[in-house]
């Protein structure tokens, strides 16, 4: 069943008013009919069964028929922190971090970084890659939409965690030691609802610069797997071993 995120403010006790482009899907592409349903998906993360009572060439009113009790978020809040990566490399972090479980992104200019955030096209950008998440979010069934963050430096991205549970960088060093710091050991120390962030640097990794200040503010370098892997990989890696530490292993103890 299709599932769309509506804004609050088209929730009316219960029934549920849709316009714009979910409108516009639910109309010219699905081609929806009267008597149909739909998953509408509130802002706070709840979601309900709803049928189509009415349509216009613009509009879909819809009544709701069940709340739903399913949810496909992770135990744990996952920030990614990317460094910017040249291309359109964020697109598909965006879609698979979307569909891996990330609560947020957010992004950085980092010392390496091939590409440059022009302000003048930011608005533009931001608009893309929004609408990308969401897409991503009604795909793959979500409670809610990962919000995201505009670009900053690595030093207001460390202030902005800095309440968070866990902290981490994944550092290409580790996977070239033996004694090195396990992704899996630093999970270990987590919990149900802690905020975890990742540092991820771009193609070339962190700078020296880069990695003393994140060890600095008490980030822990780890390591993902023996191969050094692409920057558009690493969150996806990250978001995957997250899932299965905390959803798998944990619903068999």
């Amino acid at each position: 069943m299709q599932r769309y995120f509506i804004p609050e403010h088209y929730w009316n006790s219960d029934k549920v008013f849709i316009t714009e482009d979910n409108a516009h899907h639910i109309i010219r592409v699905m081609r929806k009919k009267i008597g149909d349903e739909i998953i509408c998906n509130h802002p706070n993360g709840e979601a309900a069964i709803c049928t189509i009572t009415q349509l216009t060439k613009a509009e879909v009113h819809t009544k709701i028929t069940k709340w739903l009790e399913d949810n496909a978020e992770l135990p744990v809040q996952v920030t990614i922190a990317q460094g910017l990566p040249k291309g359109n490399k964020l697109e598909l972090i965006f879609q698979k971090g979307t569909e891996l479980g990330a609560d947020e992104f957010w992004l950085f200019q980092a010392d390496r970084s091939i590409a440059k955030w022009e302000q003048k096209k930011a608005v533009q950008k931001i608009k893309r890659y929004e609408k990308i998440i969401k897409e991503a979010s009604e795909q793959c069934h979500r409670n809610i939409v990962p919000n995201l963050k505009e670009t900053g430096t690595i030093e207001e991205l460390l202030e902005d965690s800095r309440h968070y549970h866990l902290r981490l960088f994944a550092y290409e060093e580790e996977a070239r030691t033996n004694a090195y710091s396990s992704l899996s050991d630093a999970l270990q120390t987590g919990k149900p609802n802690d905020k975890v962030i990742v540092f991820i640097g771009p193609e070339g990794g962190f700078s020296n610069e880069e990695v003393e200040l994140l060890k600095a503010n008490k980030c822990k370098p780890v390591r993902l797997g023996r191969r050094i892997l692409r920057t558009e990989t690493a969150s996806m890696y990250l978001l995957a071993s997250i899932s299965y530490h905390f959803e798998e292993l944990r619903c068999k103890e």
